[in-house]
């Protein structure tokens, strides 16, 4: 299995509304995408999180390049910042074991 656990600050207002209009579609896709297990969202130090978990990480590219979630990358300079971290497992994380790992490894994007 892939995990990938992202996070990310929207940065005012406007922020704020720039992050709902990507995130809804880029995450209505996630939820459909041929290979998800899992697909969660939660708030963590200030970041909105997203918790995936894939049955491999061949699946969460296909994913990665799909058309939702590439209008929602390119719009995350206009969101505000944010960071990421994948790993494989042998099993469906917890989300406080999930989160250990983004504090301690994510990457900003």
């Amino acid at each position: 299995m892939y995990v990938s656990v992202t996070g990310l600050k929207p940065k005012g207002f406007i922020g704020w509304i720039r992050f709902w209009f990507y995130t809804i579609p880029a995450s209505n896709a996630a939820q459909k995408a041929e290979g998800i297990l899992r697909c969660e969202f939660k708030t963590h130090n200030g970041y909105q999180q997203t918790l995936t978990v894939w049955e491999t990480k061949k699946h969460m590219m296909a994913y990665i390049i799909s058309p939702a979630h590439f209008r929602a990358m390119k719009g995350i300079s206009q969101i505000g910042s944010g960071k990421v971290f994948g790993y494989e497992t042998g099993s469906i994380p917890s989300w406080d074991d999930a989160l250990v790992e983004f504090d301690n490894n994510a990457r900003v994007i």
